[in-house]
């Protein structure tokens, strides 16, 4: 599912025009996206959480050549699926 069908079976389920729900779609994200940048955890209760993390650096060899490079530091963003949502994929 793409974000024009997302966009469209929301704005039929909640009854509001296709305007109105894709202008709510992009508040939320850039709500949460601007949340996430700022270092703040979400969590959605009977989805998830979604935060940021810092990897540390670490050294990573080539197979091939046998180098060794040297990879620095970076912020992921990590999802964690409730349980409520794992229990209804098993």
């Amino acid at each position: 599912m793409n974000n024009k069908e997302f966009t469209s079976e929301l704005s039929r389920r909640l009854g509001y025009t296709l305007k109105d729900t894709s202008e709510l779609v992009t508040s939320l994200l850039s709500s949460m996206t601007r949340q996430l940048e700022e270092g703040n955890v979400i969590s959605i209760q009977g989805f998830g959480t979604f935060e940021v993390k810092k990897k540390a650096e670490r050294i990573s060899v080539n197979p091939t050549t046998r180098q060794r490079m040297l990879v620095p530091p970076k912020l992921v963003l990590t999802y964690k699926p409730s349980t409520l949502l794992k229990d209804k994929f098993k």
